[in-house]
Order: structure tokens, then C-alpha cells, then sequence
């Protein structure tokens, strides 16, 4: 147990590289330390100690050139600014360079290893569900490394060879945009997942250079018929590492019901996402959220898939979250607000790190 008195917290997404570079959804000249707490961003390390959260999926996120965050907006103009790109009046635009995205996965990632290469053994960069599990047992903080968006990828799998190499051991093949290798949906609310086309042919042959590879595939972000395409070619278990339910708020980054039961069937699991417009059954983005509306998506999917089949995904440091859980440190309110719900020992272990860790092992083999 944290010390908080709940079970440590391993997380399934969060863009806080971009936030410690200064260009995330808090813009902050000159970037912040991940082992210093401040009042900006949602994850540094105190501030994960403090509520229990031991580790996570650490996105590398690339915005293609003309969409790089000013310094000098506040969070507010960020947010807009951010919302607009990813709801393109006249159509997505064309992928980025592969050579401009590559320059920036490497330097993201070289951030990544660097943080644990000098945390004096605080942080670790992990390869395998064995080090996922003993992180959250001897309290060092887990860092997986992740990428949301494939732009950087060659069609041949140079370039996945050589970034897997390093430590990345999850793909998300896209974002809120168009690549070679599939389509994400927009952020329109409502709207079905069912918003555009599925995997291109590429797109199909580099999940199966993953399958190969034994790195997760995630499908968050991807249109509904990227979704189908994806479970009829994976031999790995169906992963939405930041998602929820559709039926309870009708966001197309959500997931209806029949893929809540292919992830079911393939024993894959769905990290519930904090972003308040994924939660509300309005699409409101209000901080003004109460936890309730957290746990109900959390007990639909419980209820449609099973408790070994969910998790959290917060998408801290990518999102706007409900003020109850406002940083990393307020993870324990969450916590709180199941156990209140019922949910007990057991369960709260699951959903916090044991499901994640279950799935890693069938996806990674080790």
C-alpha cells in the first residue's frame, strides 16, 4: 500500500514530457523539473508520491511545426488553440515530415531516459511486467515509454527497431489527426467514434510489426473502423489506454459498447480518462465535475467487461481533469470515491495497478 492507504497508482497515459519542456497545455517558459513540485502542470515527482501515483505510460506526443505552443499564451489560449487543431473545419491536414518527427521523438525520449538516468534510482525506465510489479512494490517510479502517434515511424520498421531499442514498448498509432497508418477522430461532441476511415494498409502491416515485436498497440484516438481493424488483425489483447464509455457521455473518443466487448474478449483492458469533455454526458469542459461522474464510467465498464478489463488512464498533463483530482496529488480522492462505491480491497488493486500489469505480461511475454 502507498502511504496514503490505498494501492500504488500505475497510470496508462500522460503527456508530462511536454509539460516539463515548457510546451504543454500550461505553457511555462524555460519548462519545469520533474523532481521539483510547482503548481503547474499535473505530475512531478513529489507530487506523485505524495498521492500515491508510482508510475505510468510517459506519451511522446509530437505537434507537427505549425502547431508548437507559444511560450508566452496562458492556459487558457493554449486550450483553445489546441481545441481548434484538433477539429480542423476543411479536413485533417497532411501527416508531418517523418524527418521533423523523428528529430522530435528522439529528443522526447532522450528526456524520458534522462530523467531516470539521474533520479539516483528514484525513477526507472521499465521493459517488462516483472519491473512494472516490483516498481510498485519497493515504491521506485515506473516509467513506460509510449508513443501517441506514429508520424516518426518508417513503413519498413527501421525506425520501431530502433526506438524499441530504447524502451519504447507502446504505439498509439495516432492522435487527433491523419498519418500514413490511420485516422484519429476530431474532438466534437456528440458525435459517434465512427468518424472517418480505418487502417491503411501500412497502418494494418505495423501492427502486426508490433504483435512481432511484442509492443502494445493502443487504440485510443483511432476511428471506429480503425478500432475493428486493429482487433481483426492484433494477436495481442485489445488496449485503450485513455478512453471511456460512449454510452454514458457521447464523445467519439469514447468506446460504445460492442468495443468494450472485443476488449473483453481479447482480455484487454481500458484506462479510464480524466479529460472532463471524455466524462460529461454534456461534453462540457468544466473543472466543476464531481467524482461521481469519474465512478460511473467506471462502473459501466466494470459491469459491461469486468473488473479484470479496467484501469485509469488519467491523460494528465494532456487534459482538462475535475478539480477533485487537479494534480497527482489528489489521486487518493479518486480512490476514495470507489471505495465509497463498494468497490473493495481487491478491486481498488486491479483497477490501480494489478489489470495493467496482467496485460502488459500477455502483450510483452514477460
Amino acid at each position: 500500500m502507498a502511504s496514503n492507504g490505498f494501492p500504488p497508482i500505475f497510470d496508462g497515459h500522460n503527456d508530462t514530457i511536454l509539460s516539463l519542456t515548457g510546451k504543454g497545455f500550461n505553457p511555462l517558459p524555460g519548462g519545469r523539473s520533474f523532481f521539483e513540485e510547482t503548481d503547474n502542470g499535473h505530475i512531478d515527482l513529489p507530487r506523485a508520491k505524495r498521492g500515491g501515483l508510482g508510475g505510468g505510460f510517459f506519451a511522446v506526443f509530437i505537434r507537427p511545426p505549425e502547431q508548437e505552443p507559444d511560450e508566452n499564451d496562458d492556459a487558457e489560449n493554449a486550450i483553445d488553440r489546441t481545441t481548434r487543431q484538433f477539429n480542423p473545419s476543411g479536413g485533417w491536414p497532411e501527416p508531418m515530415a517523418m524527418d521533423y518527427a523523428q528529430s522530435k521523438a528522439l529528443e522526447l525520449t532522450g528526456r524520458l531516459i534522462r530523467i531516470a538516468d539521474e533520479s539516483n534510482g528514484a525513477c526507472k525506465v521499465v521493459h517488462s511486467a516483472a519491473e512494472v510489479e516490483q516498481c510498485m512494490k519497493d515504491g521506485t517510479f515506473a516509467i513506460l515509454l509510449h508513443f501517441e502517434g506514429t508520424d516518426q515511424l518508417d513503413p519498413d520498421g527501421f525506425a520501431l527497431d530502433v526506438f524499441h531499442k530504447a524502451g519504447v514498448q507502446s504505439v498509439g498509432l495516432t492522435h487527433f489527426r491523419k498519418n500514413r497508418y490511420a485516422e484519429g477522430v476530431p474532438m466534437t461532441f456528440p458525435s459517434s467514434p465512427d468518424t472517418g476511415e480505418g487502417l491503411t494498409e501500412e497502418g494494418k502491416e505495423l501492427v502486426r510489426q508490433c504483435n512481432a515485436r511484442n509492443i502494445l498497440v493502443d487504440v485510443s484516438h483511432i476511428t471506429e473502423k480503425g478500432f475493428w481493424d486493429v482487433a481483426n488483425v492484433t494477436d495481442a489483447p485489445i488496449v485503450a489506454t485513455h478512453s471511456n464509455a460512449w454510452e454514458v457521455a457521447n464523445a467519439p473518443r469514447n468506446l460504445t459498447d460492442k468495443q468494450l466487448d472485443a476488449i473483453k474478449e481479447s482480455r484487454g483492458i481500458v484506462g479510464l480518462n480524466f479529460h472532463v469533455g471524455f466524462l460529461r454526458n454534456d461534453g462540457q469542459v468544466d473543472t466543476n465535475t464531481p467524482l461521481s461522474v469519474m465512478a460511473d464510467h467506471l462502473d459501466y465498464m466494470v459491469e459491461r467487461m469486468g473488473i479484470d478489463c479496467v484501469a485509469l488512464g488519467s491523460d494528465y498533463d494532456g487534459a482538462i481533469v475535475p478539480d477533485d483530482v487537479s494534480d497527482s496529488s489528489k489521486l487518493p480522492n479518486l480512490m476514495k470515491a470507489l471505495q465509497d462505491r463498494g468497490y473493495d480491497n481487491e478491486a481498488l488493486e486491479k483497477i490501480a495497478n494489478r489489470n495493467w500489469v496482467r496485460v502488459l505480461r500477455e502483450t510483452w511475454g514477460s
